[in-house]
């Protein structure tokens, strides 16, 4: 984790939270829990200080975890109203919500009760997780009732929190296996009217689809069924990686078939570029064919690989259209070629390639220098 990340759990933060503690319960020992809290916290990473400051809190706090729970609670900000988070603030509360999944699992009721609340403020769906493996059954039937709650937060808990593979959290290994109590969930949120839960309903149908394709692929040719424009933008969110990887079956449930009679051409490729700028790269794809077609076209570029490793296409999204007998459009793509930390550039030839409808058509290659 970045450095600017972690150090947001810092020692001014931790007398804020020890104050918030001591004015919900005058009895808080405020000293002696900031000292704990701030000792040993720099060694950390930003999990880590979270849980740090946790464990501190959890020595501080009343030793019967109801009545802890309460003081936590009382010490409690406002209703966080906005869906999309904006910076680090929010992340104050990831200690509290670690103290309800390190310490409520033996207290059912009181802990929904903590992360109904929580999840308004910052979400719960790393705290849930540890409910649906100890009381799946339970866990899951209050989810249910929280689909239908009048908090968007609530309700992006649910499909948030089940997801089987949350980025940071432990995979849900019996969802892996059996998916079909989170796709009743996500039944009932698919048409939920804030696109801040139906992109969370995507992205759960997507980590469905990595272990199940064809049950993403079911689904989505389901939920087409009399979509809403709403939802038709659900589905195409939830296929995004499969049809970036040309999964045929995941571009049928999108109504774009193989297609037939395609052409394309490079109207503008440079010969050359440098690591550290980037590739303006435009072509033109064409229909010679006698019926209209609807396409999904990406453009693939196969970076060169450091040690002389075999390249793989890195696929960007360009663009759907549909194209009727003998028409042609141009379309572009401005690719960075900045060294991240995620990605890596290296010199030599990259071979790039339109793929439509998941067949890959050649355009030609750029010279990459250092």
């Amino acid at each position: 984790m970045a450095d600017p990340l972690k150090t947001f759990f810092d020692a001014r933060l931790v007398e804020t939270l020890g104050t918030q503690l001591h004015t919900a319960q005058p009895s808080f020992p405020r000293d002696t829990f900031v000292g704990e809290a701030r000792r040993g916290l720099e060694r950390h990473e930003l999990m880590g200080r979270a849980r740090h400051i946790m464990e501190a809190m959890h020595r501080a706090l009343p030793s019967d975890y109801p009545r802890a729970l309460e003081v936590l609670l009382r010490s409690l900000g406002p209703i966080r109203p906005d869906t999309e988070r904006k910076g680090m603030d929010v992340f104050f509360y990831l200690p509290h919500t670690l103290f309800v999944s390190e310490h409520g699992l033996e207290h059912f009721e009181e802990s929904m009760h903590a992360l109904h609340t929580l999840t308004q403020r910052f979400t719960a769906e790393w705290a849930i997780r540890p409910f649906l493996e100890r009381h799946p059954e339970r866990t899951l039937a209050r989810l249910r009732e929280w689909a239908t709650d009048g908090n968007v937060h609530v309700r992006r808990l649910v499909s948030e929190g089940t997801r089987p593979r949350l980025p940071w959290g432990s995979r849900l290994r019996a969802f892996q296996q059996d998916p079909r109590p989170v796709l009743a969930l996500l039944e009932l949120l698919k048409d939920d009217p804030e696109l801040y839960v139906r992109r969370s309903v995507a992205n759960n149908l997507n980590d469905i689809g990595k272990d199940h394709p064809e049950v993403l692929v079911q689904v989505a040719k389901a939920w087409r069924q009399d979509a809403t424009e709403e939802r038709q933008w659900l589905i195409r969110h939830a296929l995004r990686f499969a049809i970036k990887r040309g999964d045929a079956s995941a571009l049928e449930a999108m109504g774009a078939v193989k297609p037939t009679g395609i052409e394309v051409r490079a109207t503008s490729l440079p010969g050359k570029a440098r690591v550290g700028g980037a590739m303006d790269l435009r072509f033109e794809v064409a229909n010679r064919s006698r019926r209209a077609q609807s396409l999904v076209v990406d453009l693939a570029v196969y970076f060169v690989k450091a040690r002389g490793e075999a390249p793989k296409p890195k696929v960007f999204k360009v663009r759907e259209l549909t194209l009727g007998p003998g028409q042609a459009e141009e379309l572009g793509k401005r690719v960075s070629l900045a060294q991240l930390s995620t990605r890596r550039h290296y010199p030599g030839l990259h071979r790039v390639e339109a793929r439509i409808n998941g067949l890959d058509l050649p355009l030609g290659a750029v010279d990459v220098e250092a």
